[in-house]
């Protein structure tokens, strides 16, 4: 059991951490050095996401058993190759743009392919093996994968170079990825369990529906893709692009994985004393508050937004997959499912708006304005989900008492 849990581990920290947001810490050496522009970066990271979108969608497809290992496996390898290829010397931005644009996108979709999968099966041999309460660890994989990238790039960077830097953060994904390839497989199915499981999701999808609170929930998730991705995204190059906080750029980076490491168990703890609407929408407040800090331009507050930014996005995720099983009644399937491409579409949108904002205004300030407001609303809708969820769960046992009777 602890093995599988340490490859899963490793294999988030390698689909999130590095395959996918080594990108901030990289990009701004990079623009320097290829003249790749902030709409630019926006269009890569944006594809990245599409990646991501498609690969979830297809990861929900795949068949339980070895076909579910040799897909996880294949995403591993082509997560360290994507991620490698990055460096390869392809000319100026101009020239090299249409290959990122492939490479990046192939590596959100290698991506969702290790996280989803890779969720699944580690959280089902926890299950089979009773070790249920150790699941909140598995995410600190994504914070410790974040932390990890920063410090490379903090203390290799200059010396390797961007195209250095992608290369080497390649092959560490190669080895690492050598863990969880060997760790990581899909159980053997229990049949019975799985039909009854069937059963019961399939009677709990009849009776719950498509509610108001559910509804809301997946509009505000929506909403957090397109506004968190934007820090994600450009934290990095915001912090480089101002002289009083140009020194703390990378190690802010790191600050946000170490604060993302905690951030399921801090969230499920706040839930656990409240309730997880209200962990969702003390985590968004924070987040709001997180984005717009670097606009002051202090490194202080540079780093405190670093720190607040990573101890929310990884707890806002877990949270809302948590009320969406809560409030689907059990159809945790058909709910992930739905928020992950909610989420999905948000993260896609969001980029692209923000880099063109920065090409056009040579300023960071509208672009995170934007995304603020962007989690704000979210965080109006969830209040409102909570207030009609509340309502109806007052009123649902008087309505249902004819029933039963």
């Amino acid at each position: 059991m602890v093995r599988v849990l340490v490859g899963g581990l490793i294999g988030l920290a390698i689909a999130m951490g590095i395959a996918r947001f080594a990108f901030a810490p990289i990009l701004p050496a990079m623009q320097d050095a290829t003249g790749l522009r902030a709409d630019g970066a926006g269009l890569l990271a944006s594809l990245n996401y599409l990646g991501y979108f498609v690969g979830a969608l297809g990861a929900g497809m795949v068949p339980h058993g070895a076909t579910r290992t040799a897909v996880f496996r294949l995403s591993l390898l082509v997560s360290a190759a994507t991620t490698a290829a990055m460096g390869l010397d392809l000319g100026d931005a101009g020239q090299a743009m249409p290959v990122w644009l492939v490479l990046r996108f192939l590596s959100g979709v290698s991506s969702a392919g290790i996280f989803i999968l890779g969720i699944a099966m580690v959280l089902d041999t926890l299950t089979r093996q009773g070790g249920e309460r150790f699941a909140g660890w598995l995410y600190t994989g994504v914070g410790l994968g974040i932390a990890s990238s920063g410090l490379f790039v903090a203390l290799f960077g200059g010396r390797l170079g961007w195209d250095g830097s992608w290369l080497a953060l390649g092959a560490i994904c190669a080895v690492l990825g050598l863990m969880p390839g060997l760790w990581v497989r899909d159980p053997v199915p229990q049949q019975h369990s799985a039909k009854a499981g069937a059963v019961e999701n399939t009677g709990a999808a009849h009776r719950s529906g498509l509610s108001a609170p559910l509804l809301l929930l997946t509009l505000a998730y929506f909403l957090e893709g397109g506004g968190y991705i934007v820090s994600a995204t450009f934290l990095v190059s915001i912090l480089k692009t101002d002289p009083g906080t140009a020194a703390i750029g990378e190690a802010a980076w790191m600050v946000v994985g170490i604060g993302a490491m905690g951030a399921g168990v801090f969230w499920a703890a706040v839930a656990k004393r409240s309730s997880s609407w209200w962990s969702l929408i003390l985590a968004h407040l924070t987040q709001t508050v997180a984005i717009l800090l670097p606009m002051t331009g202090s490194p202080t507050a540079s780093v405190v937004s670093a720190l607040l930014f990573g101890g929310t996005f990884v707890g806002i995720v877990s949270q809302a997959f948590a009320l969406g099983r809560q409030l689907s009644a059990g159809a945790s399937a058909k709910i992930v499912g739905a928020l992950t491409a909610a989420y999905g579409l948000g993260q896609i949108i969001g980029p692209l708006p923000a880099g063109l904002v920065v090409t056009r205004t040579g300023s960071f300030n509208i672009a995170l304005l934007g995304a603020a407001a962007a989690v704000l609303l979210g965080t109006l809708l969830l209040a409102l989900g909570m207030a009609i969820a509340g309502r109806q769960a007052s009123t649902g046992p008087a309505l249902a008492s004819p029933k039963a009777s």
